[in-house]
This record gives structure tokens, sequence and C-alpha cells, in this order.
């Protein structure tokens, strides 16, 4: 079967990858060393993304787990420091969806992503408005690489698996996709994905 649609991840596909900076400047903050706060900051994750906690929720969960306290002005700043670092978007993604679209190919966005900081998005950047569908975590309250968002993903374009194609930065939710037939890629660069697309039929 022919490409139908091609789909990306936001977190460091869409938009520019997180300078390794904010985590140290998260952990200097709260007082502990990087690796240890990044541990907790990522296993309670999940449920921030899939919309069932609020930030402050989720960063107070994230301090208690390391027997730390802090203001809730202190934690608001935490947030925002977050939020900031993954507002950046890598333009030649952006260019790349634009193309595909123009081509007549159906363009989407499937991302983990939490309540605010979507809100914020589609309020203020364009390639929010750019996809023919976005799925996002926290609206549907399922997160990669669960199976259902997958299916999801395939009832809401239309499309049998082997027709749509999935960009991810992430292994796991590369293999979650591709264990129900998704033409599912590791991220590397907007070039590499270019290149891979052409290699799958895909007219640019």
């Amino acid at each position: 079967m022919s490409i139908k649609a091609v789909v990306f991840d936001y977190g460091n596909v869409i938009s520019i990858q997180q300078d390794p900076k904010v985590m140290d400047e998260l952990a200097g903050r709260i007082g502990v060393e990087r690796k240890k706060f990044e541990s907790a900051l990522w296993s309670f994750r999940g449920e921030y993304d899939r919309g069932t906690v609020s930030a402050k929720e989720y960063f107070k969960t994230v301090l208690s787990s390391l027997a730390i306290s802090m203001d809730d002005k202190s934690i608001d700043e935490l947030i925002e420091i977050d939020l900031n670092s993954w507002k950046n978007i890598d333009t030649g993604t952006e260019a790349l969806m634009k193309e595909l679209k123009a081509a007549g190919y159906l363009v989407g966005i499937l991302s983990n992503i939490p309540h605010v900081f979507l809100a914020w998005a589609k309020k203020n950047l364009p390639v929010f408005s750019l996809p023919h569908f976005g799925l996002y975590s926290c609206e549907v309250k399922l997160i990669k690489p669960e199976e259902a968002i997958y299916r999801l993903l395939l009832s809401m374009f239309a499309v049998e698996a082997e027709e749509l194609v999935f960009f991810d930065d992430k292994v796991e939710n590369i293999k979650g996709a591709d264990a129900i037939g998704i033409k599912a890629i590791l991220w590397k660069n907007s070039k590499e994905a270019r290149r891979e697309l052409i290699s799958l039929g895909v007219k640019l």
C-alpha cells in the first residue's frame, strides 16, 4: 500500500531538542544531583502527560519523592523553566510538514503532552494549526507507547497501519507503533526523515 499519512511527535522532533542546561538549572534550584532529579522527573511524567494531574501536582510529587519541599512560587518557577524549554520549533521539521501537506498527504501530530503546554501551544505556535489531525495524550487520557493511542490514531486518519508513517525520538514509542504495523521510524533530523519518506515512495 502507498503512504497516505505522515505523523510527527512534538518534543525533540517538531521542537528543538531540550537544552541540557535546563536540567542543570532545575536540579540546581532544587538542590539535588542532576541524574537523581531527572530520574524522579521522568518516573512521574506519565500521569502529567495523560492529563490526570496538574503541573503543580506533578512537580510536588517529584519533589516529595526527593524529600524536598518548596513554596508555590518556587514551584511555579520550575514549571515555567520546564515549559519554556519546549517552545522552540525546528524549522526543518515544520518545513517538511508543510511540504507533505502541499503534496497532498495527511499530516498529523501525535504527542505525549500536558494540558498546560498544549493550551499555550495551540494559541502561540503556528505549527499546531498546520496538521490535519492532532492527537494529544492529555485530551484522550492515553499515552505512548500504549497500544490504544496508536489504534485511535489510525481511526482518526481512517487509514491502514501500513499507510501511515510515524516519527518519534523514543525507541519505546517506535516499538509501540511498529507492533501494530505502523511504519514507525526513529527520528534523527528532518533531512534524514525526508530521505526515509522518499524511500517509502512518498512524492516530494
